[in-house]
């Protein structure tokens, strides 16, 4: 017979890691660089921008463009790890939770 209590009970288990797994995401912060370090992103695992850092050398007014490029790929690395790196915390929060059902991925839930 089905257990809908049980059944209910797994789902606010699920619904609490879930919640607590988004919160580690704010603490899990990654830096990325681009140029060889000449322009360093920090991202968290939000995928929200926390810092941008720049070598002094890029002051130039006549780089302007480049500067512009180095911050893009900077900032896209970090978002990107940040990414994975949140995806990860959740899958590993979660894991057990859910039986494994073919074609059903979680993986972005929440991010």
């Amino acid at each position: 017979m089905f257990d809908m209590m049980g059944m209910m009970n797994k789902v606010k288990e699920m619904q609490a890691k879930m919640k607590e797994a988004q919160e580690k995401l704010k603490h899990i912060t990654v830096t990325s660089e681009a140029g060889g370090g000449m322009v360093k992103a920090t991202a968290n695992g939000e995928r929200r921008l926390l810092k941008i850092e720049f070598d002094e050398t890029l002051m130039n007014p006549n780089d302007k463009e480049m500067l512009a490029d180095l911050v893009v790929a900077a900032v896209n690395k970090a978002m990107d790890e940040a990414g994975e790196r949140g995806r990860e915390e959740m899958k590993k929060n979660t894991e057990g939770m859910l039986p494994n059902i073919p074609g059903l991925d979680l993986s972005n839930f929440g991010l």
